[in-house]
């Protein structure tokens, strides 16, 4: 399983307005995802959380590119891409992760990505962090950009 070597993250939210961008294809494993990202912003103490959906995960980067602009602190970005017969899955997989990417690097707003490319629908459902799921991959997105965040405010207080 992926999730072996994990960090545990001790994230600080305090005064952070965060969007989570989150498709809308796969409800269940969406739920999932949205429900872990949610409380772990909760407990990180995070000012403001929006849930903004996407059509589907081929739209996330333009979406969280639209948070960033608006002024978030962060944004975490949600969605399921389950292996198809055709080359679709490579695809959508590639343009959303290669987005994500330009996103965060684009407009130095901190991207969790939680985006889960799976071979089937069970993969997913592992990592939903519903009940019985191995790993909850929308608590670790929450977590990553919060991280991040943390990450470049010490930076930025370090150069001042």
């Amino acid at each position: 399983m992926a999730g072996h070597g994990a960090p545990e993250l001790t994230v600080d939210g305090a005064g952070a307005r965060v969007a989570i961008v989150a498709s809308l294809w796969h409800t269940q494993v969406m739920n999932g995802l949205v429900d872990g990202a949610r409380k772990a912003l909760a407990e990180a103490g995070v000012a403001e959380v929006e849930l903004i959906r996407a059509p589907g995960s081929f739209e996330l980067p333009l979406i969280a590119q639209g948070c960033a602009v608006a002024g978030f602190d962060a944004v975490v970005a949600l969605g399921v891409i389950i292996r198809g017969g055709t080359p679709h899955f490579e695809y959508v997989s590639a343009a959303a992760t290669d987005g994500l990417t330009r996103v965060a690097l684009d407009t130095g707003v901190p991207v969790g990505f939680g985006l889960l490319t799976c071979d089937d629908e069970q993969q997913a459902l592992d990592r939903a962090g519903l009940p019985g799921s191995r790993e909850d991959k929308g608590r670790e997105a929450a977590e990553a950009a919060l991280g991040a965040r943390q990450a470049l405010r010490s930076l930025v207080s370090a150069l001042d």
